[in-house]
């Protein structure tokens, strides 16, 4: 059966329903109950139907193979029922033992000389923690805090970016801005695992969570387990970060501040120096009761003031703005923000990559697709700020590289690449065009466009 097409109904719901039906009613009951431990999660992580919508998550992520060299294409050549039958199969009968983590270094966006390790584990090593995922998901998202916001369902960084906006307005011009250092690699194995028995005490649950941490890493040859760190790159890592990081979270007095966090990059709002200064203090404290500490180079205390200096936070540069007070408005100060040096880079770094010599054999127009499939990714993200002239910038530069394409795949000149970009077609190749596409951000009001009771758009 093909990975795409749809399960057949079953008593008039499908698979996918009965799934959501599972996590609604996993969610209820932890949240009815704070105190609940759940005993009985480890026959629904092995059922089809939570398998099934497992490898649809790892497929839809078309990801790289692990250590064994088995492709996604590979596992739909192999069968996928009959994968997940033999998933099925070893969990329930307690055989089933994760891989090692096949471990590579990636470029950090806009940091061509840092790289960070990432780890990819086995397609089916993907699909059990997937599995996992969806179960114990929701018995934790019950325990959540408003002030976290990253790799949440219904969340996301514009959700975190729209309380500093609004915190702004109430008048919180001090900043407190850090990440966790090598938050990924730093957790501690066992203090992870008591924060995941505060809610769940199935042992085959434990034992499947402590065989992945444990499963270790690949790296020229040889295997590596840690005793600390839950692999960047597994399907459930972001989820268990969460988890231990929510000690953080329901640890934090928000007299020192207001929290943001979005997985390990926190921000705090202050109101006055002082407690910008005792809110540092908390959060290297609470940190380090945690085993972690802050990144010594990401952190400092800013003072949002007009001309003054910004921050950065989740690919934004913030900054305070005055705004030109047109058609006799009053002149107002409020909280800006546009893509960062950071993420201006990136930008240009994937735009070189996608229009470099070594696809000089592909037609122009296979070019400006990739390019078009990236920039409208990237805009989308940015567009909600004040990004028009960034956009600009990035607009001229996806065209001068476009021209230059052109000229050297013809063995031109660059005046023949901007003619044949500008004169001889009528549309740039069909170029997205980065004007226009911003959305003006105000404290108090949505950040996304949300259906009225007409169902017509409305800000």
């Amino acid at each position: 059966m093909s990975a795409r097409m749809a399960s057949p109904a079953v008593g008039g719901r499908t698979p996918s329903d009965k799934v959501r039906a599972l996590q609604h009613a996993l969610y209820r009951s932890a949240k009815a109950d704070p105190g609940r431990r759940f005993h009985a999660l480890g026959d629904k992580i092995h059922r089809r139907d939570v398998l099934r919508r497992a490898w649809a998550m790892v497929r839809a992520n078309n990801g790289a193979p692990g250590i064994d060299r088995t492709t996604l294409a590979g596992v739909e050549e192999y069968g996928i029922d009959r994968l997940l039958g033999e998933l099925a199969d070893e969990l329930t009968q307690g055989t089933y033992r994760p891989l090692p983590a096949r471990r590579v270094f990636i470029p950090k966006p806009g940091a061509r000389d840092e790289r960070r390790p990432l780890s990819i584990p086995t397609v089916r090593d993907r699909v059990v923690q997937a599995a996992m995922k969806i179960v114990l998901e929701p018995v934790f998202e019950a325990d959540m805090l408003p002030c976290s916001f990253g790799f949440r369902p219904k969340r996301s960084a514009h959700d975190a970016l729209q309380v500093l906006v609004d915190e702004h307005h109430r008048g919180r011009r001090w900043v407190v801005e850090t990440d966790i250092a090598e938050c990924f690699s730093a957790i501690p194995h066992e203090e992870l695992m008591r924060a995941v028995e505060e809610r769940v005490c199935d042992q085959s649950v434990l034992k499947l969570l402590r065989q992945i941490l444990r499963a270790g890493v690949m790296e020229d040859g040889q295997v590596r387990r840690p005793v600390t760190g839950t692999p960047q790159g597994g399907v459930i890592s972001p989820l268990m970060c969460n988890v231990y990081l929510h000690r953080l979270d329901r640890a934090w007095d928000e007299h020192d501040g207001i929290l943001v966090r979005y997985a390990d990059d926190l921000v705090v709002m202050c109101f006055s120096r002082s407690q910008a200064e005792r809110a540092l203090a908390r959060l290297v404290e609470l940190l380090g009761e945690l085993g972690l500490s802050p990144k010594a180079s990401k952190t400092r205390i800013v003072h949002l003031a007009t001309d003054g200096e910004g921050f950065d936070f989740l690919g934004f540069h913030h900054r305070q703005v005055r705004s030109r007070g047109l058609h006799g408005r009053r002149r107002v100060e409020f909280l800006a923000r546009w893509p960062s040096n950071r993420a201006m880079q990136h930008a240009r770094d994937r735009i070189r990559e996608i229009t470099a010599r070594r696809r000089l054999p592909l037609h122009p127009e296979a070019i400006v697709e990739d390019l078009n499939l990236f920039l409208r990714g990237w805009m989308a993200y940015f567009r909600y700020g004040h990004s028009a002239r960034r956009f600009s910038k990035i607009g001229r530069f996806a065209r001068e590289r476009v021209a230059h394409f052109v000229s050297r795949k013809h063995r031109r000149s660059r005046a023949f690449g901007w003619w044949v970009l500008t004169i001889s077609s009528p549309n740039e190749l069909g170029l997205v065009s980065q004007y226009g596409t911003v959305v003006a951000l105000r404290a108090g009001k949505p950040w996304r466009e949300r259906p009225n009771a007409a169902g017509e758009r409305r800000r």
